[in-house]
């Protein structure tokens, strides 16, 4: 492995990536925004051999460099092939959130002329599809500040120890509340029985000892669980080789109290024991456990 961590920002116009590159440098990364992707070897071989040791870099890149985009895949593979530790981070926000943010700067969208804002955004999103497909993490900025987002920024990227290891978050969640987007793989136990409509189990949640009983008993759970880990075991090897820093499971239920719950706790507890050699991260996220 080279000494030297390359960070590629892209994202939506508008969702932050200015504040997230201002953030890096000031952790002491040596940044550059709005580098066509084409020139990427290039930056990285300056920045390898630069006098003053370069070790951290961040590479911005938007919709400006849309026609270099398609060979961005191609190019990323082959600098992590010799070696060099490149995360991707793609910030995005909603639709109206963005649309709102323009209007409160009154800039105007790259892809907006002659067009209205909302369609410059759509354009944008299918434009970068290949860099977002790409992405080790994905954070939505839609209810972030500036220092919320800048503080995110600073949590993800300041543990050095996290260099070689991948983060793995098992996410529950409550298809009535949305389908989280930073999810990079998505698991649908609305199939499972479920806990809500036993009465004394109804107000409990899934960290209760009765309800992840209740859940784990049936027969359906155990061969799904089998199913499941065994599918975990085919993809996470395959996904650390490809230079994965993140990975986020996000296992869904109806309310995102109990089954979902239940299944990525123990999803965890199965990967804590079969991943070895401490290169692996794991957390725990409930998001809507607090929720109605």
């Amino acid at each position: 492995m080279r000494n030297l961590r390359i960070v590629l920002i892209s994202g939506l116009s508008g969702s932050g990536k200015t504040t997230a590159i201002k953030a890096l440098e000031d952790m002491g990364f040596y940044c550059v925004d709005n580098l066509p992707i084409v020139l990427f070897p290039t930056f990285v071989d300056l920045c390898s051999q630069s006098a003053g040791g370069i070790t951290k870099a961040a590479l911005g890149i938007d919709i400006r460099g849309k026609e270099f985009l398609d060979g961005s895949r191609q190019i990323i593979h082959q600098l992590r092939e010799e070696g060099y530790l490149i995360e991707i981070l793609f910030l995005e926000s909603s639709d109206e959130i963005l649309v709102r943010r323009y209007r409160e700067t009154r800039r105007q969208h790259p892809l907006g002329i002659g067009k209205s804002v909302l369609e410059g955004i759509e354009s944008e999103r299918e434009g970068l599809t290949i860099i977002r497909d790409m992405a080790d993490k994905v954070i939505d900025t839609s209810e972030f500040n500036v220092h919320e987002l800048q503080d995110a920024i600073r949590r993800y990227f300041s543990d050095q120890s996290r260099l070689r290891k991948m983060t793995i978050t098992l996410l529950s969640f409550g298809y009535s509340y949305g389908i989280p987007l930073e999810a990079d793989l998505l698991v649908d136990v609305r199939f499972l029985s479920n806990p809500y409509f036993i009465d004394e189990l109804k107000q409990l949640t899934g960290e209760d000892p009765q309800v992840a009983e209740y859940v784990l008993k049936s027969d359906e759970t155990r061969e799904f669980l089998r199913r499941f880990r065994e599918l975990l075991k085919f993809l996470i090897p395959l996904y650390k080789k490809e230079g994965k820093s993140y990975l986020t499971i996000a296992i869904g239920c109806t309310g995102g109290r109990h089954r979902s719950i239940v299944v990525a706790n123990t999803v965890k507890a199965y990967l804590r024991k079969s991943l070895k050699g401490g290169d692996v991260i794991l957390r725990t996220t409930h998001r809507d456990i607090g929720k109605g």
